[in-house]
Formats: structure tokens, C-alpha cells, sequence
């Protein structure tokens, strides 16, 4: 999502409280579209990042490190020039627009004081950084000038007057009154009323206007479709979120699905199930972007890893499909059998120059037909019979093995899918990676090369009865758990015939109760190929019946004494 003006409103109000007042000890560039000012400010460093990447545009406190580059940027060391050593006086904004400005007090190089203000533009593939004088209203310059043939509505370069982006006369929802309102949803007929929401007001987000429809019951409602009573609630929780916004009492959050965060915000956002709330709205924004970020990189890291499994995996499923056809025409092997004996059973009746007989099947009284080839004598065509039938048996045998094998390869890789998609840490794509270069999927790094070894994690929670359970993240984590971490009369878990975690209840010298049992097949089955289906298969058993023979692939074991669960995740 993008920081919407509501919630930047709410990320300057607590910024006012820290850093203004503040100096400016230093300032880096460490990405191209990417500024940090380092703020001295009642004994305390403050790290403020600005941003005006294309897809997350934003401003915030941080306490993350970024490696700086060599040799700083250009708009780097003018910001350097102005801005170093500087007083910020202000941070504000006009109205609800997505624009933060920052006024600073410095010396100019005849050592008199002025004031240049920095503008941060958060407008998607539009965002920008912009230093203005802050009486003249003049552009410095900018982290990304625009010229002319960029945008014909507004240029931003060094010389020219600075001026907002045009204005789309919103309503502002601390000055909302019910008639307004009432008036102007009439006009936005044939509008989602979530769309409507959005047309109304300033600095609302999708986020925040379905917020707001959810909390009145009327998702996917069109204007011309509200009753009265709906409007009314409609216009009730717009002014509870009102009174939110002037009283500037916050409920800041993130959501999540699946683990991953998909939206943030200064307010509860009660149309998510799995929220995470913060002590202020700027830490909210920190935890989103940073696991965003962590996100995207764990995709971008596995994603190479995902396309050469997928590619194996399309080449096993083929050479599947054709070792079951080879198997099923091996195992009509006994025709060959029968031929042969009522050959041989009918010798003294056959003519070598024939090519096909008819005679009675004598385990079924009915008649067969046999062919034969006229290049052998009918001894010999027995015989061949014989051969054929003996070759095919074997191949039964063979190829019976080779499917077997390359199931267990499937299951093997079908495996690692499920554990790069549960992967949260680089080290855990690491692992994977290293082990299917073990395997031989990917070729060797240098040996040479001495790498820090860095062991992952696996998940831990707390079951309801506060039991501690485990759940392994990739093969490496389930080894560690199942053949090193759990002791003999610990719960081992795992997904009845389809790929998943290793799951491991601790068990604290006393009977693990059922419900934490049930808690923890429901995890193994929500870590597994089948997290998206309903009644799925768990074995649960003792650990000390769960062995790895020789020889195993990574992960793989086997096991007794096992009871079964039937579990949704």
C-alpha cells in the first residue's frame, strides 16, 4: 500500500514531538531515490528516512543501517552544502495531501541565516524530494528533476518556482457535516460506495475507505443502493474516524496474511483477522516496510531457486507418466507366457511357413489366435515367447524400483517448494540452496571460499496448555529437530504422505494433553503441501520411533507406532 495522508498526518504529528528543534549532524544517499538525515535532537540520534521510491514512497523514523555508497550522489552533496548543520524549525502538511515538508534554519555562504524547506512528495511513480527556498518558493533541485517532456502539467528543475500539485477539491473529514455528506454521495451514483468514499475525501487510501464501509456493513454496496439507515451508519463511523484524527488518538497497526504484511495503518483495521498493533504509528510503519522489504527479498532470492525446482519437477512428473505406461504394458507380460505354452503344446500340428494359428486356451476353454513370424520355426517362435516374457518380468522389477525412486524425488522436491515458500530469513534460502547443491541440482560454489556458516531457526510457539512446539522451515531445521533437538518421548508430527514440516512437541515429563496435540497437527498440516485443504492427514508418534535410514535424502525418515489426525489447518 502506499502511505495514505491520513496516516502520514498521523507520522508527522509524532515527528513533531522528537525532532523538531533538532540539528542535522549528517546526511547520507545510500539508495538513488533515498535520503537519511541524521537529527541530534534532546540528547538523542535520530535516524529520518525519506523516500521517493516508485512503488513505497515514504517517511518515517528507522533504525536500520544502509551501506552508504563511495562516492556520494550530486543531490547528496548539495543537500550537504544546505542542509548539514541545520535547525529543523517545522515538519508539516497542506491539508491531507500525501506532501510532508520540512522547514531547516542553516547559514548560506555569506554566513546569514535562511530557511530552505524539503519537500517529500509521496505520490506513487510521481514521488519526489524537492529543496525550495523557503521565501522565494524556488527549486534547489530535486532527487529526480522532471522535465518538460516528462510532464507537461508540472516541471521540476533547479530555477523554477516550486508549486503543489494541482488540487482535487476533496472534502476534508474534519470539516465534514451531515448535509455535505448526505449531498455529496447523491452526486456519485452509479459508484462503488467504496469508490465514492475514496472520490469524497482527502487523504483516504482503499485501505481506509474500505475500512470504513466495512465497519457499516455495506462492502460492495453501490451509492444508489444505500437505505437511509445505511447512510446514516456510514456517516457515523466517518465521524468516529473524525474524532480519531482531531483528538489525534490512534490505533496503529498491520495486517497480515499468511505472515506476509499486506497493509498498514494510524487506525484498527477491523476488516483483517491477524493484526499486529504498535505503540505509535511511525514504529508501525518501520515494522511494514522492513518486513515488506524482508519479504520481497526472500521471493527475490528463492525465486531462481523455485524455477529450477519447478523445471525438475516438470521433467519427473513426464518421466513418471511414462515409466506407469512402460510398467502397465510390462505387466500384460503373462500373454507372452501363454503363447509360448500352447506353442509348445501344439508343435506337432504347426507348419513353419504359417504366420498365425488358432488353437484353445486350455485355462479358459476359449478360442485364441496366436501370431507367429514365418523368419522362425514355431520352436523357435515359443521360445522367443519365453524371452519376452521373461525380459518383461524383469523390467516389472526394474522399472517398479524406478518409480519408486522417482516418487521419492518428487516428494523430495515437491518438499522444498513448500519449505522456499515458508523461508523468512536469507539464511533459510541459504540452506536450501546448499543443500541442493549437495544433491547435486546446482553446481558446487569454490570450496576455497570460506563462508560464515549462520544456523536458522525453526518456529517456535506456545500451545494453549504451554507446551512448546517446533516446526521446522526447511530440511536442514527438521533434521536439527527431529534427529538432534527432540528427545526420545517428545511428540514428532508430520503431514500422513504428503510433504511438510517436521513438527515437535516438548514433552515436560508429563502427558501432553490432546488439545495441544490437536494444536500442533494443525500447524503441521498449515506448514505442508496441503495448507489450503480441509481434513488433512497428520501422524503423530513418539520420537524415539522415528529413524532416518542410511543413505536418506535431507528431511526424509521414516516411522511406527504412529496414530493418525484429521485436521483443517
Amino acid at each position: 500500500m502506499a502511505l495514505d495522508g491520513i496516516t502520514l498526518y498521523a507520522v508527522i504529528n509524532e515527528l513533531k514531538e522528537e525532532i523538531i528543534g533538532g540539528k542535522i549532524d549528517k546526511i547520507y544517499q545510500p539508495e538513488k531515490d533515498e535520503i537519511m538525515l541524521i537529527i541530534r535532537n534532546k540528547g538523542k540520534n535520530y535516524k529520518l528516512l525519506l523516500s521517493s521510491n516508485a512503488n513505497y514512497p515514504r517517511i518515517y523514523l528507522t533504525d536500520e543501517n544502509k551501506e552508504n555508497p563511495t562516492v556520494p550522489p550530486m543531490f547528496c552533496m548539495l543537500l550537504r552544502k544546505y542542509l548539514q548543520g541545520g535547525k529543523l524549525l517545522d515538519i508539516y502538511q497542506i491539508r491531507f495531501d500525501r506532501i510532508a515538508l520540512i522547514d531547516i534554519e542553516s547559514r548560506d555562504e555569506f554566513e546569514n541565516m535562511v530557511i530552505k524547506t524539503l519537500v517529500i512528495e509521496i505520490m506513487g511513480r510521481h514521488s519526489n524530494i524537492v529543496l525550495i527556498d523557503k521565501n522565494s518558493r524556488v527549486i534547489v533541485d530535486s532527487i529526480k528533476r522532471v522535465y518538460h517532456d516528462m510532464s507537461k502539467v508540472r516541471e521540476i528543475l533547479p530555477g523554477l518556482k516550486y508549486d503543489l500539485p494541482p488540487s482535487q477539491n476533496k472534502i476534508n473529514i474534519t470539516n465534514i457535516s451531515k448535509d455535505v455528506f448526505f449531498e455529496s454521495l447523491k452526486l456519485l451514483k452509479g459508484k462503488k460506495i467504496e469508490k465514492a468514499i475514496l472520490t469524497l475525501f482527502e487523504g483516504f487510501s482503499p485501505v481506509l475507505s474500505r475500512e470504513m464501509t466495512f465497519r457499516s456493513q455495506v462492502n460492495d454496496k453501490y451509492v444508489e443502493e444505500l437505505t437511509n439507515n445505511e447512510i446514516e451508519n456510514l456517516y457515523f463511523n466517518l465521524s468516529e474516524f473524525k474524532l480519531t484524527i482531531t483528538s489525534n488518538n490512534f490505533k496503529p497497526c498491520t495486517a497480515y496474511i499468511d505472515n506476509n504484511p499486506i497493509e498498514f495503518s494510524c487506525i484498527d483495521l477491523k476488516q483483517y483477522i491477524n493484526l499486529k498493533f504498535h505503540k505509535n504509528v511511525n514504529e508501525a510503519a518501520l515494522t511494514f516496510y522492513k518486513e515488506k522489504a524482508n519479504v520481497e527479498n526472500i521471493k527475490t532470492r528463492s525465486h531462481d531457486l523455485k524455477k529450477l525446482i519447478e523445471v525438475h519437477l516438470e521433467r519427473l512428473y513426464t518421466k513418471l507418466d511414462k515409466q506407469m505406461d512402460e510398467l502397465n504394458n510390462a505387466e500384460k507380460s503373462d500373454i507372452y507366457r501363454l503363447y509360448g505354452e500352447l506353442i509348445t503344446a501344439n508343435l506337432y500340428k504347426l507348419d513353419k511357413k504359417i504366420n498365425e494359428f488358432k488353437t484353445i486356451n486350455y485355462y479358459t476353454g476359449e478360442e485364441i489366435q496366436i501370431p507367429l513370424d514365418v523368419k522362425y520355426t514355431p520352436a523357435e517362435n515359443a521360445q522367443r515367447y519365453f524371452k519376452k516374457y521373461t525380459k518383461a518380468k524383469n523390467a516389472v522389477r526394474i522399472l517398479t524400483k524406478q518409480i519408486d525412486d522417482t516418487k521419492e524425488e518428487i516428494e523430495y522436491l515437491e518438499g522444498q517448494l513448500i519449505n522456499l515458500e515458508q523461508c523468512t530469513l536469507p539464511t533459510e534460502i541459504d540452506e536450501i540452496r546448499e543443500e541442493l547443491s549437495d544433491m547435486g541440482y546446482i553446481r558446487k560454489k569454490d570450496k576455497n571460499k570460506k563462508q560464515k556458516k549462520v544456523v536458522s531457526q525453526p518456529i517456535h510457539v506456545v500451545s494453549s496448555d504451554n507446551f512448546d512446539i517446533y516446526i521446522g522451515k526447511n530440511n536442514v531445521q527438521n533434521d536439527y529437530l527431529t534427529l538432534r533437538f527432540a528427545s526420545a518421548n517428545d511428540i514428532w508430527l508430520h503431514t500422513k504422505n504428503i510433504p511438510g514440516s517436521h513438527v515437535i512437541i516438548k514433552n515436560k515429563d508429563s502427558n501432553i494433553p490432546y488439545t495441544t496435540i490437536l494444536e500442533a497437527a494443525k500447524l503441521a498440516a498449515a506448514h505442508s503441501k496441503a495448507k489450503n485443504s480441509s481434513n488433512v492427514p497428520v501422524d503423530y508418534t513418539f520420537k524415539k520411533y522415528v529413524k532416518k535410514p542410511s543413505g536418506a535424502k535431507p528431511g526424509f525418515v521414516i516411522y511406527t507406532n504412529q496414530k493418525t489426525l484429521y485436521v483443517t489447518p
